[in-house]
């Protein structure tokens, strides 16, 4: 290549703009910032394991690759996808036969989408990690407390990685167009940002791939000059980004629409939004959870077969994977849309939080506390406590609430089949706090 030939790069510009020390590194200040815990370890040379927790594009891959660089440890990197218990025993008998003619630090272990591997592969690792054979470092977009067993959790610390902030990106993008070989050999005016920087969602990675398809398909004015503003970004992703994009603002706006769906009673929406999901590699679970909380919040008691067979599509989705997952998930989806509704149970308990949010310290009555003790007898715990199975009907009129809340009804039921039963119940029971059609006088 000669001096006056273009310069051209097959890398895409995340890729080409990946930073290589902290002082390079945008974002995470709480994390990387003077002082602060993983400069710190990183500077002190005192690595021990960890996870970083946060959603797509905000540099858990770059970070751990900055850390051993800057160590200067053996690198080597598993993805959770495609990796099994053979892939990361190699790496111990790699790393373990290293050690033996290496001065270095223990090699670092980066596992992408950690959440990912099943419970054999993470036992897998246990030993390694407690003897110091690796560093292991895991990089994961769900929440390690659900995904990660217990054992290697214990053994790792977890650091929380959080959505670029508007400074963050506006500090990519300014380093990729005046750093960036292929961006500043072009003439590149940015008025506009709002709509580069709603698309990318806070992710560092999609801002710079938005940013490069953007100036390779908006047509130079005739000086030459790549004008980029809000119209620009929107002609181009209506053109290219028509897809699925499970890490971007479409997956919140697909399962925004598909839960409003089902709680709109439409079972055909419902279901079609399903399938953009499942067409564009969503993870079945996510979709799985949804529904369990759908369940509960919209379908609530006016159907509580609801939350059961939400919590079996979990099992089910679980056990057997895609793509036989898709008719488990689709099944569900539609029993839930054409249930009955109720959010009762969801209004109760969030005015009963908001209650206590008043009186966190309300006594619970001296008749309804147990007395374990003599003592606690001789206080009048337990004192006047009435056995409710002892009454006809199983029920005897006593006041449950703390003082000061007496009276207090959470919930209501709504006008269904289900509950049109339990509001008979609640009406015998409790005519006063529940008048009705059993109310006499």
């Amino acid at each position: 290549m000669t001096e006056n030939e273009p310069i051209i790069s097959l890398a895409p510009l995340p890729e080409r703009m990946r930073p290589t020390s902290l002082d390079d590194y945008v974002g995470q200040r709480h994390l990387v910032g003077p002082g602060c815990i993983l400069r710190n370890m990183i500077e002190s040379g005192n690595l021990s394991s960890f996870i970083l927790w946060g959603p797509p594009g905000v540099g858990k891959t770059t970070l751990a690759r900055i850390v051993a660089d800057t160590l200067d440890r053996d690198f080597h990197t598993l993805s959770a996808v495609s990796a099994g218990v053979k892939d990361v025993r190699e790496v111990i008998e790699s790393s373990r036969h290293k050690d033996l003619f290496s001065h270095k630090g223990a090699p670092i272990l980066f596992i992408d989408e950690i959440h990912r591997f099943n419970k054999a592969q993470q036992d897998a690792l246990l030993g390694a990690v407690e003897d110091g054979t690796f560093v292991l470092v895991g990089a994961t977009t769900e929440n390690p407390s659900f995904e990660v067993i217990t054992p290697l959790l214990s053994r790792c610390q977890v650091f929380v990685l959080k959505s670029l902030e508007s400074s963050d990106l506006q500090a990519l993008l300014d380093r990729a167009l005046s750093k960036d070989r292929v961006l500043s050999s072009k003439k590149i005016d940015v008025r506009q940002t709002q709509a580069l920087f709603r698309q990318s969602g806070g992710d560092g990675r999609k801002l710079l791939n938005i940013l490069e398809l953007v100036v390779d398909s908006t047509p130079p004015a005739p000086d030459g000059t790549v004008v980029i503003d809000n119209k620009a970004v929107t002609d181009c992703l209506q053109d290219s980004t028509a897809s699925y994009d499970k890490d971007g603002e479409m997956h919140y706006d697909i399962i925004s629409a598909f839960i409003k769906s089902i709680r709109g009673s439409d079972p055909n929406a419902a279901v079609y939004y399903l399938a953009r999901m499942l067409d564009g590699g969503e993870d079945p679970l996510f979709i799985a959870r949804r529904l369990c909380l759908s369940a509960s919040e919209d379908v609530g008691l006016a159907n509580p077969n609801a939350l059961l067979l939400a919590n079996a599509c979990f099992q089910v989705v679980h056990t057997i994977g895609m793509p036989e997952a898709r008719i488990p998930l689709a099944e569900c989806t539609v029993y839930l849309a054409s249930s009955p509704k109720s959010n009762a149970s969801y209004m109760a308990v969030e005015k009963a939080l908001a209650a206590v949010k008043e009186n966190r310290t309300a006594a619970v009555p001296l008749y309804l506390r147990n007395a374990p003790t003599s003592l606690m007898e001789e206080l009048g715990y337990a004192d006047g406590y009435k056995y409710a199975h002892d009454y006809p009907g199983n029920f005897v009129d006593l006041e449950f609430l703390p003082e000061g809340l007496e009276g207090t009804v959470f919930y209501s039921p709504q006008n269904n089949r289900h509950e049109d039963v339990l509001k008979d119940y609640l009406e015998k029971c409790w005519p006063k706090y529940y008048p009705g059609k059993n109310q006499k006088g």
